[in-house]
């Protein structure tokens, strides 16, 4: 009898643990497109760490500008988001795959950051040299030094006359 009471226990805790924890939404977002969702708004959030004051112009909030780009509204994508986030290896994977993107892009935006500094780097070493000196000396400025006593006189002789 003691046997026969901890299967029937071991076999509802498997059933029990296999429950979904978040029902599948009724308007499910395929998983390629939430990756791409994913990845605009990885994005998004880069260029607000980045360079926050360039959004901070914008009138509309560039959120809604991407769920409205994959047709989806603000709702939809939580529940989705919710639904893909419980169960962790599948909401690890889409993220791998929004960082592998993410990598692609900037060793794409490196290597052209690159190529623009040897290209500044040409042009510059192809300038006559009075012409770099120029620019050297007109950033230069010049700061007259200040007597620190001749302002303490200057204060005592205003004293002295008021």
């Amino acid at each position: 009898m003691k046997n026969f009471i901890v299967i029937v226990l071991v076999l509802f805790l498997s059933i029990s643990c296999k429950k979904e924890l978040v029902k599948e939404p009724a308007k499910l977002i395929e998983r390629e497109k939430m990756v791409d969702i994913m990845y605009d708004l990885s994005l998004l959030e880069a260029m607000r760490y980045q360079k926050p004051l360039s959004l901070d112009s914008i009138d509309s909030d560039p959120t809604k500008f991407i769920l409205q780009k994959y047709k989806v509204d603000s709702l939809q994508f939580a529940q989705n988001n919710m639904y893909y986030a419980s169960d962790y290896e599948s909401y690890k994977d889409m993220f791998d795959e929004v960082n592998k993107r993410l990598a692609k892009n900037q060793r794409a935006a490196d290597s052209l950051a690159k190529i623009d500094e040897k290209k500044a780097a040409k042009e510059n070493k192809n300038k006559p040299k009075e012409l770099k000196e120029v620019s050297k000396d007109s950033v230069k400025k010049v700061v007259p030094k200040i007597n620190i006593d001749s302002i303490k006189m200057a204060q005592r002789k205003n004293r002295r006359q008021l």
